[in-house]
């Protein structure tokens, strides 16, 4: 038979006392109870040539230089998750998600979807892998995996490699790498079943999953295959006492119905109300609950709690199939396959859409007019009460009397949305032995797709709100008396078309057959897909004193695509909201790398083991032409039990689709500083002299009394464009740890079950793909004289009749290889086990920590521009840890999870300057998890948990603060928003 290792680890785990804990990675099989992952290792055999995550060398006796975690299947087990997401983030080395069920509602792609970041340096930097191999990416434009995509009751463990990893894995492991190991050479039948819901009976989650596998042609092959099914309900932000208000404050509440208008309640609320507001030269009205005119007052009781709409956590439903399977084709020549597929299903929906005249009459300033010219006469639409008309003046000039409003379009829709994701992947290939099995072989294709389906409503279509605002009388239609009662569209063209009058005064004044006319159904259609060829070669080359030389070569070829289509109106921007371009592209890589360990010196004084470690990577891609990456490492144990590490990389990250190839989205960005202000018609040196130069300047300065002038509606009326940049450059990164691992084993006793690895982490970003802000372009042209960021500036050449001459237009934010990141700090794992005897039965204590100090972390957005901290403010604590702590006997366990999450501070950009940037400050906190497993026989286990048993509270975050995730109040995304929850379920084997 083939002499191919059938348990492929490709990194250690620890079996203490029949848990899986997280340590640093080892060649290894399973270790069994009472022995670690390395006295396991030190006594490797023939058949245990194995590759570590962190390395592409199979040896018996090769150990990661590099920090490597493992979370083994136990602990997955235990944990009762739906989605592997949530027991990733418990560990401190992952950051703030970029998306999950807590954060997305209010995305328009994206809804439902989950990700990781190692170190809060975005997710695209973070590598996700499954057995090895590289995972089609789940958000179009990115890198970015979907952990929907995985099967959590397929996974036999999951490595955490973090540091600079490009040499060996390619584009993307800047901050780490995250490998999923499905299950390997399963025989049987296990079938689980469970049910989960919150304390308050909301968010109910349902899990179902079968997997079955056996051997066939004499042991030669090996098939498996997985079902799964999973539904969690989501949770309104109605439901949880601290968000089902807008802002809590000292107000009113509305809902949106009538009968609820001023019912007096805690809450700041939306000024955009259902019943409107309207405004003319001399003028400001609304509606009171009987729907009767009155003036408007700056008082909530005219206010909208939008809270009654919005959502905590979308609901997700997801069908999964998996499939992995081996033949000996020979004793030397082994095929293997593997296959996913995965169907994603997530909903949103949020407040009615909030509506300004602006939207529909941007030019004008938001002035609609309210009268028409009809052979010759002014005609007023039926709909403006009379005070309204009466107190109308013309406002932009155009002869006719004109008003604006804010209305909330309640009698519409809400905004809501579906989404439907399916993911195909599939890889097949060929492994064996050469010369005498000291080297391994293996190709294989890779091939994957993921597309997405989403439709959306409660947007309007601004058109045909135009032209539904413009109504008139319909004089052929008239009764005896010369009345009409009948309202019809002013436009003729707009009428043959199907146009239908609409009223916006007062609460549900808008027909059905008006809100079918303006509402705006949205669709967005994507297709990503993937494709990887790789070939390698690994073993080892000759044997020195110390030990083999092991050595990894390969070559490896991949190409992708990705493709965003929307419909025509949000092409357009012509649905109330920007405009939002179509994206397509495509890009190929062709690679080659080697790696060499060389042990130095082996079993002598103070050198037990010293090996040093080596790769590099050439990287052809058709974007941005050839890369070159490369990593030296080392470890030294100088005596039993204590081995030091270390690592020194260079990585790269290529741009992704999105950021080289998308075309420019409209955004009308706020807080904008023209630096022209207040310039004079001579003086002001090179500022001067550089805003005169621009168009219309000169003339702002004539009409304003010889100074450059800012109106308010000059401010509200810049816009601007984001887009990707097809010159961008790759990004480049440093990295380098240390640390030492301490496993004292020979010694026996409870400190011969100890391990503590410690481990400094250091990385720095160069030419991170970044957007510069607007008001820094601004600066760098006027100020600076810097001509190529003067090329993304526009101002009006003349005045129109809302916005002055010279004032700014167009500010555009391409994205520009520009940004620096910075992290470092300190991992530290510790295990330890101890059998120990209650009432009489045998059994074993283990317990596990892992700690992160956050050092440092930093992003500066631009060359020249000031550090922007991040370390410490929320998401990113310097204090974070998780403590695990076990009790097991032969078939029962109980599991306690502690985790920690260190005081934080908001944003530093908040504050005024001057103001002490740690003057608002979020609490720590302290999250406690248990479960219990109980193995009635050994075809049966039932498990129950409680997640959140103190029920904390998430703490409430500024609805100004970037960090708050509307709907929520907090940062949903760090914090736990359900409140104490339970699950239970069966485990069934045959």
């Amino acid at each position: 038979m083939l002499s191919l290792n059938r348990t492929r680890l490709l990194t250690s785990t620890l079996l203490l006392s029949g848990a899986i804990f997280v340590v640093p990675a080892h060649a290894q099989e399973a270790a069994p109870a009472e022995q670690t992952a390395e006295q396991t290792a030190e006594q490797p055999t023939d058949e245990q040539t194995v590759v570590v995550t962190g390395s592409r060398i199979l040896s018996p006796n090769i150990t990661s230089v590099a920090p490597v975690q493992s979370v083994g299947v136990e602990q997955i087990q235990d944990s009762g998750i739906t989605n592997v997401q949530e027991l990733l983030l418990e560990n401190p080395a992952f950051g703030t998600p970029a998306l999950s069920r807590t954060n997305s509602a209010f995305l328009t792609s994206g809804t439902g979807v989950a990700t990781v970041d190692l170190r809060n340096l975005g997710s695209d930097r973070t590598l996700v892998l499954i057995n090895g191999r590289r995972v089609v990416a789940g958000v179009p434009g990115t890198a970015t995996v979907d952990l929907n995509v995985i099967p959590t009751q397929f996974i036999e463990r999951i490595d955490i490699l973090t540091g600079g990893s490009s040499s060996l894995y390619g584009s993307d492991a800047v901050a780490g790498v995250v490998n999923f190991i499905y299950k390997d050479n399963f025989q049987g039948i296990e079938a689980t079943g469970q049910y989960g819901i919150t304390e308050r009976g909301d968010d109910a989650r349902y899990q179902a999953s079968l997997t079955a596998g056996g051997n066939f042609a004499d042991d030669r092959g090996n098939v498996m295959i997985h079902f799964g099914y999973s539904k969690e309900e989501g949770v309104k932000s109605s439901q949880r006492r601290n968000t089902y208000l807008d802002d809590l404050d000292t107000f009113f509440f509305v809902t949106g119905d009538p009968k609820d208008y001023g019912v007096p309640f805690e809450g700041a609320l939306s000024g955009f109300a259902p019943q409107g507001r309207f405004t003319t030269e001399n003028g400001d009205f609304t509606f009171d609950r009987n729907n009767n005119l009155t003036n408007w007052t700056s008082s909530a009781v005219n206010g909208f709690n939008r809270q009654a709409f919005r959502t905590i956590a979308v609901p997700v439903e997801r069908y999964l199939f998996a499939a992995r399977g081996r033949f000996d084709v020979t004793d030397s020549i082994r095929l293997f396959a593997e296959g996913t597929y995965a169907n994603t299903r997530s909903s949103r929906e949020i407040e009615p859409f909030a509506l300004a005249s602006e939207d529909i009459s941007p030019a004008t300033g938001g002035l609609i007019p309210l009268e028409t010219l009809v052979n010759g006469v002014l005609v007023a639409n039926p709909f403006v009460p009379t005070a309204v008309i009466n107190s109308a003046t013309d406002g932009d000039g155009d002869g006719l009397r004109d008003y604006a409003f804010a209305r909330r379009l309640s009698d519409i829709a809400t905004r809501n949305g579906r989404t439907n994701r399916d993911l195909y992947r599939f890889v097949v290939g060929l492994e064996g032995d050469l010369f005498d099995n000291k080297f391994r072989w293996d190709v294989s294709y890779n091939y994957g797709r993921t597309t997405e389906s989403q439709s959306s409503n409660g947007q309007v279509n601004v058109l045909n709100f135009a032209n539904a605002l413009r109504a008139i009388p319909d004089l052929n239609d008239v009764d005896q008396d010369g009345n009409t009662s009948e309202v019809i569209c002013a436009d003729a063209n707009a009428r043959a078309q199907g146009c239908v009058p609409i009223n916006v005064f007062g609460f549900n004044s808008i027909s059905p057959a008006a809100a079918a006319y303006v509402a705006a159904e949205q669709t967005f259609q994507t297709e990503i897909t993937q494709q990887q060829i790789q070939a390698n070669l690994s073993g080892e080359l000759f044997n020195l004193p110390a030990g083999p030389v092991g050595i990894a070569v390969g070559a490896e070829y991949r190409r992708e695509t990705s493709r965003e289509d929307n419909d025509a109106l949000t092409n357009a921007g012509l649905n109330a909201g920007n405009a939002i371009p179509d994206t397509s592209g495509a890009f190929d890589v062709k690679e080659l790398y080697g790696e060499l360990n060389i042990p130095i010196l082996a079993d002598t004084a103070f050198f037990q083991s010293l090996n040093l470690r080596a790769a590099g990577r050439i990287s052809d891609y058709s974007t941005v032409g050839t890369v070159y990456t490369y990593n030296v490492g080392g470890d030294w144990e100088p005596v039993k039990g204590v081995r030091f590490r270390g690592t020194y990389a260079r990585s790269v990250r290529a741009p992704n689709i999105g950021e080289l190839f998308t075309g420019p989205s409209q955004t009308f960005p706020t807080g904008i500083q023209d630096p022209c202000e207040g310039v004079g018609a001579t003086g002001g040196g090179a500022l001067g002299d550089r805003c005169r130069a621009a168009p219309g300047v000169s003339a702002n300065i004539a009409a304003n009394g010889g100074a450059f002038t800012v109106t308010q509606l000059d401010a509200q009326g810049v816009s601007g464009f984001n887009s990707g940049n097809p010159d961008l450059n790759e990004e480049k990164s440093t990295s380098w740890t240390v640390g030492v691992v301490v496993a004292p084993r020979h010694m026996g006793g409870a400190l011969g079950r100890l391990q503590l690895s410690v481990d400094y982490f250091n990385i720095s970003i160069e030419d991170a793909i970044v957007a510069p802000p607007r008001n820094f372009i601004l600066n760098q042209c006027y100020v600076e004289g810097n001509d190529e960021f003067c090329d993304l500036v526009d101002r009006r050449a003349a005045a129109t009749p809302v916005n002055s001459a010279g004032s700014l237009e167009f500010v555009d934010a391409p994205l520009v290889n520009g940004g620096i990141f910075k992290v470092r700090g300190l991992d530290a794992v510790l295990n330890w086990s101890t059998p120990v005897n209650v009432f009489g039965d045998a059994a074993n204590l283990g317990l596990r920590v892992s700690y992160t100090r956050l050092m440092e972390g930093f992003l500066t957005p631009i060359p020249g521009a000031p550090k922007d901290p991040f370390a410490g403010e929320i998401g990113s604590a310097k204090d974070r840890f998780t403590a695990t702590a076990v009790y097991s006997t032969g078939d029962f366990r109980w599991t306690f999870t502690g985790t920690y999450i260190g005081q934080s501070l908001e944003d530093d950009q908040i504050y005024s300057p001057g103001e002490a940037l740690d003057t608002i400050k979020i609490p720590s906190e302290f999250y406690l998890d248990t479960q219990i497993n109980w193995s009635a026989s050994r075809n049966f286990e039932f498990f129950f948990g409680i997640d959140n048993l103190l029920d904390n509270d998430a703490p409430n975050i500024l609805s100004g603060s970037g960090f708050n995730t509307t709907g929520t109040d907090t940062a949903a995304d760090v914090y736990d928003v359900f409140g104490r929850r339970f699950f239970s379920g069966v485990r069934l084997r045959f």
